[in-house]
């Protein structure tokens, strides 16, 4: 419903913001870290949006990067995890180290994260690894009909991976790599270099 807010910063409170768009205040709940990097009230802000709706609870959520809300949306499609939750993971783990966790199997790094237990944690890191693979069964002919050159490269592959579980086709990633002139650095350095060039 709301893509996103553009507005004057109002007020900045421990886990929501109020942005002012024509006179109307929109509350709208975010990660510390977004909170944190805004900016100052009375600033222009510009805020990507989640319209969570239920039953008992009607509320906007709000990222300041699209890799944030993807992240975000992809943590509610996990069995058992809530906005809240959702949001508190991004108050403790960037994308690039969300999904660099996932595709390393890191339970130990997600249960750091207040409110994550080892059972939470392992639920997330299946769950999403299963929707990684369902995409890429999905486009398992268009690559059998084309000829790649394979980078024998470890690190690029796992960062590519991961890269597709924040909701990024390979082509993309494959264009965004090819923009980066040093691979070899770790997983988590490739992930953080190919969202700089795919959120642009």
């Amino acid at each position: 419903m709301f893509a996103y807010v553009k507005g004057s910063l109002e007020e900045k409170s421990t886990n929501y913001v109020v942005i002012d768009v024509g006179g109307i205040g929109y509350k709208i709940f975010m990660s510390n870290i977004s909170i944190n990097e805004i900016g100052e009230i009375g600033k222009k802000v510009k805020v990507h949006t989640y319209y969570y709706v239920r039953e008992d609870n009607i509320s906007l959520y709000g990222f300041l990067t699209r890799d944030e809300l993807k992240m975000f949306e992809l943590l509610l499609s996990v069995s058992g995890i809530g906005a809240k939750s959702a949001i508190a993971m991004l108050s403790n783990i960037t994308p690039a180290g969300f999904a660099c966790a996932i595709i390393s199997n890191n339970v130990a790094l997600l249960k750091k994260i207040p409110g994550i237990g080892p059972k939470t944690a392992q639920r997330i890191i299946l769950e999403l690894q299963d929707k990684l693979k369902s995409e890429q069964e999905l486009s398992i002919n268009e690559q059998q009909t084309k000829i790649e050159i394979e980078i024998n490269n470890e690190n690029v592959e796992e960062a590519t991976q991961a890269l597709q579980i924040l909701g990024y086709n390979k082509k993309e990633i494959d264009k965004a790599f090819d923009k980066i002139a040093n691979k070899d650095v770790s997983v988590e350095e490739l992930i953080k270099k190919g969202l700089s060039i795919l959120s642009r």
